[in-house]
C-alpha cells in the first residue's frame, strides 16, 4: 500500500469487500489495513448477504461495530433475474433485503432493472419492468430505504437513454442511480454522454473501468471509461457520497507487468486486487 488516498470534502471510500475474501474476518482485515470504514456488503462467510437470516444478519452487524466499519450499501441482487422468471418470491426477497437494511443500518440499497430475454428486445417489456420497479419503489417509500439503480450489462437500463427512462419515471427520495464506468463501456456507452445525461440522478459511484477492444475490466484509469475526467467533473459539481471499490480485477492480464513479473502471468490474490483497484485510485484522485 502506498499510502491513505486523500479524498475531496465529502467523499467517503466504500467497496465489494467479497472481492477479497468471503470470509468476514479477512475482509475486515483489508479493509482495516487499507483505512477504508465503509463496505458495501454483496457477499460474505459463503453466501450472500441477502442469503443470511436475520439472526446471521445480527451476528456479522456486531462484528463491523467491533471493528468501526459500517456499510454504505448492500450490494443486492434485487432486480438481477429475467423480466419472465416469477416475481412473487423474488419481491419476498427484495422485503427481506430491505428487514436486512434497516438492521444494518445501510443507507441504500443497491438494485436492477431486470434482464431481457435473449433476443427480445427491450421495447416489448417496457411496462412489465416499469410495472416491477414501481412495486420496489412504492415498498421503499413505505418502508423508508433509498433504492440505487445500477446501470448493468443486458438489463433493461443498460444504456445511458433507458437509465434516464427509470429515473424520470422513479427518481427521488428513495430512488436514486449508481454510475458505474465499467458497465457502460462493456455496453458500448460513451460515459461522458452518459453522465451528462444523468448527472441530475448520480447519487453513487462504482469505482472500475474497462477496455472498449475487448470489454475487459482494468484499473481505475487504464480503460475507456474517462474515470479521472468524470470524478474531476463530480468534484466540480459538489458530489458529495461514496466512491465503491469493484475491482474484477483477478484475472487482469496486466498484473505481472504492473509486479515486474512480465515472465509468467500471476494470478491475483483477492486482497491484492482490491489493493491494487485501491492504489488506482488514489493515483487518480492525487490528480484531481
Amino acid at each position: 500500500m502506498k499510502g491513505k488516498l486523500i479524498m475531496w470534502d465529502g467523499i467517503r471510500l466504500s467497496g465489494f469487500a467479497d472481492e477479497i475474501d468471503m470470509d468476514l474476518g479477512k475482509q475486515i482485515e483489508v479493509l482495516k489495513k487499507l483505512d477504508i470504514h465503509y463496505v458495501e456488503m454483496r457477499g460474505v462467510d459463503g453466501k450472500g448477504l441477502v442469503e443470511h437470516s436475520i439472526d446471521e444478519v445480527k451476528k456479522i452487524k456486531k462484528r463491523l461495530d467491533e471493528a468501526g466499519i459500517r456499510l454504505s450499501s448492500i450490494g443486492s441482487p434485487i432486480g438481477k433475474i429475467k423480466i419472465t422468471d416469477d416475481f412473487r418470491a423474488h419481491m419476498e426477497l427484495y422485503k427481506h433485503t430491505v428487514e436486512i437494511a434497516h438492521e444494518m443500518d445501510a443507507p441504500y440499497i443497491r438494485m436492477f432493472s431486470f434482464f431481457m430475454p435473449e433476443g427480445g428486445g427491450y421495447f416489448p417489456y417496457r411496462e412489465k419492468v416499469m410495472e416491477r420497479l414501481g412495486q420496489f419503489a412504492d415498498y421503499a417509500k413505505a418502508n423508508h430505504v433509498v433504492l440505487l439503480h445500477e446501470n448493468e450489462k443486458d438489463v433493461y437500463g443498460d444504456m445511458a437513454c433507458r437509465c434516464l427512462e427509470i429515473m424520470k419515471e422513479f427518481y427521488g427520495e428513495h430512488f436514486k442511480a449508481v454510475f458505474d464506468f465499467a458497465n457502460f463501456v462493456q455496453c458500448e456507452q460513451n460515459t461522458v454522454e452518459a453522465y451528462e445525461m444523468l448527472k441530475p440522478y448520480i447519487a453513487y459511484i462504482h469505482i472500475k473501468d474497462a477496455r472498449w477492444a475487448d470489454a475487459g475490466v482494468v484499473p481505475a484509469g487504464m480503460g475507456d471509461g474517462h474515470v479521472e475526467e468524470l470524478l474531476k467533473r463530480l468534484k466540480n459539481s459538489g458530489y458529495e457520497g461514496f466512491l465503491s471499490l469493484e475491482p474484477h480485477l483477478s484475472d487482469f492480464a496486466g498484473f505481472s507487468t504492473l509486479e515486474q513479473q512480465a515472465s509468467r502471468k500471476k494470478k491475483m490474490s483477492g486482497e491484492e486486487a482490491f489493493t491494487l483497484a485501491y492504489e488506482a485510485l488514489g493515483n487518480i484522485l492525487k490528480r484531481i
